[in-house]
């Protein structure tokens, strides 16, 4: 079944902007959202849950007499969105007058999106989906029935989930604006949960995602997420002190993503960022290199354009550790008074090493000892002076090669110092990811243990 906008809802996102005009706004931007997820889960290889969501949007933005609202609603009959405006425009007459308000300039917008599929990113097999194409795809990567107890381990569960899902966005405004994004999710992931001969138990998981079904390869998704789990057998305490630390492409988002949200214009503009006054400044490693890679055809997390229909640029936000840029949108770029370009990073990627190659293992053997950090228990960082304390998990490593899993452990640090710590950036980010991370590894981080 087809579940991406239909012409008539369409239409009904353009009427809402003729509603908006008449009862008195003098601009609007509608976005309509359209998405269908289904999706079977699985207990030990046998069925356990199966679930069907599917859910349409209108959310409006008015300017009315230099005062700002934005609402939203999930009746798209016309009758109950004229009523929704006429009171969406009332109460936004209430509000107090906000001359940074405004719509993008029709030039900074995008142009080149008007069909929604541009970008490949949409698969038609999900039109010939149906409960037994998805019961064959959730069951037959099941390995539970298989798998035989290991030296001093038994499987105790294999949980698993198999899902496809179509997104479809449309934003509209009165200044002529209209583009639209449609993109289609195969995804199964799965955890794995074993015992070992003392009674301690262990979970890993693993998970995959494409835009297009031929490209899933849930397969071996299992064997993955037991073989993680039974890395974690017999772990140890290490004592408190300075170490290299190599952190997985799985979770080196976590790294990242306190440096992205500091350049936004929110956080600058409140003086609640570390990165307040440095753009144009040497702040990290030059080996650090972050780039939004947002227009890559048929590659998760590709856009041709942000929330305000503002067109995406593929460019470098940190080049060799000086900052190029915040995310300023348009509001906060007349509140800054500086220019806008879009507002979030759309799809980063920290740039790999020149050198080929560079996956875990060969930072290991780079960095020869230290810690292999496979994944963040809880801890927080502090957004204004970038401090941090996150909890860790993972494996100490000696010559290059693991030797035992690690626990209660605590890394603790400045983000700024710890990029300028930076000893390699590898080049095995996992492409169904949001932001392309791969493997980095740091000298000289502070670990707590015993």
């Amino acid at each position: 079944m087809d579940h991406t906008l239909t012409a008539q809802e369409r239409a009904l996102a353009a009427r809402c902007l003729e509603i908006a005009r008449a009862k008195g706004a003098q601009k609007a931007r509608v976005t309509l959202n359209k998405s269908c997820m289904d999706l079977i889960g699985t207990l030990n290889g046998e069925v356990d849950k199966v679930s069907h969501c599917l859910d349409r949007s209108i959310s409006i933005a008015l300017f009315v007499d230099g005062k700002f609202g934005s609402f939203s609603i999930n009746r798209l009959e016309e009758s109950a969105l004229e009523d929704f405006i006429d009171k969406a425009i009332a109460t936004a007459r209430l509000l107090e007058a906000d001359p940074c308000r405004d719509l993008p300039d029709p030039a900074r917008t995008a142009r080149d999106a008007t069909g929604g599929r541009e970008l490949g990113l949409y698969d038609e097999a999900c039109l010939a989906m149906d409960a037994g194409r998805r019961l064959e795809l959730a069951l037959g990567a099941s390995i539970f029935k298989e798998t035989a107890p290991g030296d001093n381990w038994t499987l105790v569960s294999e949980e698993a989930e198999y899902s496809d899902s179509v997104f479809d966005t449309l934003v509209m405004d009165t200044q002529g604006l209209s583009c639209r994004h449609t993109e289609t999710s195969f995804e199964y992931g799965v955890e794995m949960t074993i015992q070992d001969s003392e009674g301690n138990r262990y979970s890993g998981y693993w998970w995959n995602s494409k835009p297009r079904l031929a490209e899933l390869g849930a397969d071996g998704i299992c064997a993955v997420a037991l073989e993680r789990a039974v890395a974690q057998i017999g772990p140890q305490s290490l004592r408190s002190g300075k170490y290299r630390c190599v952190v997985d492409t799985e979770c080196a988002s976590r790294l990242v993503t306190p440096l992205l949200n500091a350049l936004g214009a929110y956080a600058v503009q409140q003086n609640n960022s570390f990165l307040c006054g440095k753009l144009g400044e040497k702040v990290f490693s030059e080996g650090l290199t972050i780039m939004d890679e947002c227009r890559r055809c048929g590659e998760t997390g590709s856009r041709l354009f942000d929330s305000e229909g503002v067109a995406t640029t593929e460019h470098e936000i940190v080049s060799q550790g000086i900052v190029n840029e915040y995310f300023i949108n348009t509001y906060m770029s007349n509140k800054m008074q500086m220019p806008p370009n879009v507002e979030d990073a759309i799809r980063p990627k920290v740039k790999p090493w020149p050198k080929a190659g560079l996956d875990r293992e060969a930072l290991m053997r780079r960095c020869g000892e230290g810690i292999l950090v496979t994944g963040f228990n809880g801890g927080n960082s502090n957004s204004s002076t970038g401090d941090y304390s996150f909890g860790i998990e993972g494996f100490a490593f000696k010559d290059g090669r693991i030797t035992h899993p690690v626990r209660e452990m605590l890394m603790t640090g400045n983000l700024i110092g710890l990029w300028n710590s930076l000893l390699a950036v590898g080049d095995d980010a996992r492409a169904c990811k949001s932001k392309l991370i791969p493997t980095l590894a740091f000298e000289n981080v502070d670990i707590s243990g015993e």
